[in-house]
């Protein structure tokens, strides 16, 4: 039998590091609607290339830019109150900077050139993330402008569900929907499901 090779991180995917991102916002529609929420887990490989989340994560509130629109259906979905006085919310341009910071920082650690954006609809939290840069006058990010791992596309083929809660039921992967719809959480869950879609490669 034929000893399979292991590939460091920084060869697996072409020299590109997944970040799993999840974002909670007012609408769906990234350049009117705020930014309200973003979470962010880069993802780690093991000496036998499993794939694993990163122990250090990153989460952080978000300010409604001026002029956003707020639509009600959105806040009644993931529960923000965007001026409650405890939310500590980052401006956008804050909250960039440390998500960016965070990614870096993985970037640094696993030797990785550039990050991917992982998520369940994954263009959904690029489009959110790149609208910010561009109100911040941002340029410069570690995530890859266009290409991305989309979570939805990959549970439709390994768990025949694109829905996050139906094919983390068909993974086996335990999801509490009370706790949904929180960025870290989805983070935290969208995490797992890519990384055991990616592992089961391992084993065929």
């Amino acid at each position: 039998m034929t000893e399979k090779r292991v590939l460091p991180m920084n060869k697996r995917f072409d020299g590109y590091l997944p970040v799993v991102v999840d974002v909670e916002t007012s609408g769906v529609i990234a350049e009117k609607n705020a930014l309200l929420e973003v979470a962010a887990i880069a993802i780690q490989s093991d000496a036998e290339g499993r794939m694993t989340p990163m122990e250090e994560t990153f989460s952080t509130h978000v300010e409604a830019f001026e002029g956003a629109i707020i639509e009600e259906e959105a806040l009644k979905i993931n529960h923000i109150v965007p001026d409650h006085p405890f939310r500590f919310a980052l401006s956008e341009q804050e909250s960039l900077k440390e998500l960016f910071l965070y990614v870096n920082k993985a970037l640094k650690s696993t030797g990785c050139r550039r990050a991917l954006l992982v998520g369940h609809n994954a263009h959904f939290d690029l489009g959110f993330v790149r609208a910010a840069m561009k109100r911040c006058k941002i340029t410069k990010t570690p995530f890859h402008d266009f290409t991305v791992f989309d979570t939805a596309t990959i549970a439709g083929v390994f768990f025949g569900k694109t829905i996050l809660a139906k094919a983390l039921k068909e993974a086996n992967i335990e999801f509490d929907k009370n706790e949904a719809h929180a960025a870290l959480y989805d983070t935290r869950k969208t995490a797992e499901l890519f990384c055991q879609a990616v592992n089961s490669l391992l084993v065929c």
